[in-house]
């Protein structure tokens, strides 16, 4: 089945284009956009992190090596357009909606899963493939209403085993909906590896029951990531239905800042391994091979970067504390009274009252 579903590179692990045709579609301006949105993401994840140690922020999923398949599908919108993203994808959120307000939610604040105005981004999906149904809903709607607008819809490998998985791609299939289904296969759902959890060989296959396109891309490869994720939302607004892309990657940290990766795998060897098909440094190799490297304005680009990040971290230290009401006042228009019950258990909690 692997030989059915090839994985697509554009861009070799040396930066080398594969398909040299493509250099008519990428220019210096494409490339530098790419590069510096990667180094972003890199800079803000580490950040994060960082935070998190230092008793800043809550708990954290952390999102490196996996910044490639992120950047490279978000930037392949158009602005009003639908995203659906899992609590790991702060890249494609940050590099779609322009805005850090994200950050906030790990401290608790409602804020940060308010998307900017004019952005339809939805709150990150904690519950596994939860979203995936409400993706294809969402793009059934917007056909509907006779709107161009399409869905991109994220999650890992590990929702491929939930039933909501195939509840989305069977509705979208039935319903011809204007999704693209886009996995993060970085073959580990926390510690269960992708050979534990599936028996197929590859997760673009399962479009075949659903008699939808499927592909597997190289998720480290930008340039993969982008024009495949733009050809698959191409083919959503014409009318043609759904697609499943698989985006085979790697995240080199945690599964969150909670757990610890040496439990269940060869830390250190298993990232030597894959920092060779880094998508940071593919992408320098691509711009020093192809006339796009100016160690000049890198540098001035890394200096915006952690400016930028520097301000985001500002703003959200600055908010007030976040208000432990609002956890249980907005589930619902009027809270049920199993809310209003643990609201008043959990109150008592934190008074001290027994």
């Amino acid at each position: 089945m692997q030989e059915e579903f090839p994985m697509v590179q554009i861009m070799d692990q040396n930066g080398e284009l594969i398909d040299k045709s493509y250099l008519n579609q990428i220019d210096h301006a494409l490339a530098q956009q790419f590069y510096r949105q990667l180094i972003c993401m890199r800079a803000f994840d580490q950040k994060a992190i960082n935070l998190q140690r230092q008793g800043r922020l809550g708990t954290y999923p952390g999102f490196e090596g996996q910044e490639a398949a992120q950047v490279g599908s978000a930037l392949a919108l158009d602005e009003d357009d639908w995203m659906l993203p899992t609590y790991r994808d702060h890249a494609a959120s940050i590099s779609f909606g322009k805005s850090y307000t994200i950050l906030s939610s790990w401290n608790g604040r409602v804020e940060g899963n308010l998307p900017p105005k004019g952005k339809n981004i939805l709150p990150p999906s904690v519950p596994i493939a939860t979203q995936l149904p409400l993706a294809a809903g969402i793009a059934m709607a917007n056909k509907y209403k006779n709107s161009s607008q399409a869905v991109i819809a994220y999650f890992g490998d590990g929702a491929t085993s939930e039933g909501d998985f195939h509840e989305g791609l069977n509705f979208a299939s039935v319903f011809q909906a204007p999704v693209v289904f886009f996995n993060q296969n970085n073959q580990y759902a926390i510690s269960t590896p992708i050979w534990r959890q599936m028996n197929s060989k590859t997760i673009a296959q399962k479009s075949i029951a659903y008699e939808i396109p499927g592909i597997r891309i190289d998720g480290n490869d930008i340039f993969a990531a982008y024009f495949e994720t733009k050809k698959a939302l191409e083919r959503a607004r014409n009318g043609e239905g759904p697609s499943l892309i698989e985006a085979v990657t790697w995240r080199y940290g945690a599964h969150t800042t909670a757990d610890d990766p040496t439990k269940y795998r060869n830390q250190k060897k298993e990232n030597e391994k894959h920092r060779q098909n880094d998508p940071v440094t593919r992408l320098e190799l691509f711009m020093k091979a192809y006339g796009f490297w100016d160690e000049t304005v890198v540098e001035q680009l890394k200096e915006e970067v952690k400016e930028e990040i520097d301000r985001a971290v500002k703003d959200m230290e600055t908010m007030p504390p976040a208000d432990v009401n609002d956890i249980y006042d907005y589930m619902f228009e009027k809270p049920t009274w199993t809310i209003e019950q643990q609201k008043e258990e959990y109150m008592n909690h934190l008074r001290g009252v027994r």
